[in-house]
C-alpha cells in the first residue's frame, strides 16, 4: 500500500500478468514501477462466510473452477469459469486481475454483475465496498482510485428456486467470445417468475445488464412467446455491440437474441427442477 500510495498513477499492480504483460510487450502500457502481489498470501483464499462466498483478489481462476463451495453455492460461476481462455491462462490468471482489467469481452466482470457481487477496494488509510454494478465505469475503467487495489470479492449464494445458464459463442475454444450472456431465473412457489437477470459480455463498453428486458418477465410464466419477446427487446434495445473482425454489429445482435432464448429456457428449466 505504501508503494502504491507513493507512486499513484505511475505504478501498475502485477497479479497473474496475463493481461498486463502482453500490454507491456506491445508498449500499450509503460509503467515506471511494478508492484508484485504474488507473494501476498493473505489475498489468495476462497471461503464460505454466512450466506456469501469471499474470494481473495489473488485467488487463481483455476481455484474457482474446482472449488466445491463455488460449485454448490454459485453454480453459474462454476459453469462459466471453464470458458475463460485456456487452462494455462487460468492457472496463472487471478480473479482480481481480470475484474480490474475490466475488459468488456471478459467473463468475470459480467459474472460479478450478474451475481450481485461486492468488491472491496483498499488504500493506505481506508477500505470501501463497491457494488459490481457501480464498479465497471467503461472500457478498461473501474471505480478504483489510483491509490486503491482490489483486495476481496464477496459473492452471495444464489437464491433457492433459481436456475442459471451461461452461454457464449467464440471463433475457437479459448478465444474472446463474439457474444455471451449469463441468465438467472428465480421462480416463486407457484412456478411463476419472481425475478430474472440477463447480463451480456462484448455487448458494450462494459458488462451490460438488460434490466428493462428482464422486468418483462416478472410475475409471469416463462413461455416461448415471453422469452422470445425478452430476447428481441434485449438484443435490439439494451446492448450496444461494436462489431469486430469476426462479427458485425448485426451478427452480434443476432447472436445475443439466439443465446438469450437458449439461456432463459435452460435457466427456467433448472429453476423448475430445483423446486
Amino acid at each position: 500500500m505504501d508503494l502504491l500510495s507513493q507512486h499513484a498513477g505511475e505504478a501498475k499492480i502485477l497479479a497473474g500478468g496475463q493481461s498486463l504483460v502482453p500490454a507491456m510487450n506491445f508498449r500499450v502500457v509503460q509503467p515506471s514501477l511494478l508492484i508484485d502481489l504474488n507473494r501476498v498470501a493473505e489475498l489468495s483464499f476462497i471461503r464460505e462466510e454466512g450466506n456469501v462466498i469471499r474470494v481473495g483478489a489473488m485467488a487463481r481462476e483455476r481455484h474457482l473452477e474446482f472449488d466445491a463451495s463455488i460449485e454448490k453455492r454459485i453454480p453459474l460461476l462454476h459453469e462459466a469459469v471453464p470458458n475463460i481462455a485456456h487452462p494455462q491462462i487460468r492457472n496463472r490468471g487471478t480473479i482480481g486481475g481480470s475484474i480490474v482489467h475490466a475488459d468488456p469481452a471478459a467473463e468475470l466482470p459480467m459474472l460479478m454483475v450478474a451475481l450481485n457481487a461486492r468488491l472491496k477496494g483498499k488504500n493506505k488509510s481506508a477500505e470501501r465496498w463497491i457494488d459490481a454494478k457501480d464498479f465497471f465505469e467503461g472500457m478498461f475503467t473501474t471505480a478504483l482510485e489510483s491509490d486503491e487495489i482490489l483486495v476481496e470479492i464477496e459473492i452471495p449464494f444464489m437464491p433457492p428456486r433459481t436456475g442459471w445458464s451461461f452461454m457464449e459463442v467464440a471463433p475457437r475454444s479459448g478465444d474472446y467470445a463474439m457474444m455471451g450472456v449469463a441468465a438467472l431465473v428465480t421462480l416463486d412457489k407457484e412456478g411463476k417468475c419472481n425475478s430474472a437477470k440477463l447480463v451480456y459480455l462484448n455487448a458494450g463498453d462494459g458488462p451490460v445488464d438488460a434490466a428493462a428486458s428482464t422486468q418483462m418477465l416478472a410475475g409471469g410464466t416463462l413461455s416461448e412467446k415471453s422469452i422470445e419477446s425478452v430476447a428481441v427487446h434485449a438484443s435490439e434495445n439494451e446492448i450496444n455491440p461494436f462489431g469486430n473482425i469476426h462479427a458485425s454489429t448485426d451478427f452480434q445482435r443476432h447472436l445475443a437474441k439466439v443465446l438469450t432464448q437458449k439461456a432463459l429456457k435452460q435457466a427456467a428449466q433448472r429453476a423448475g427442477e430445483s423446486q
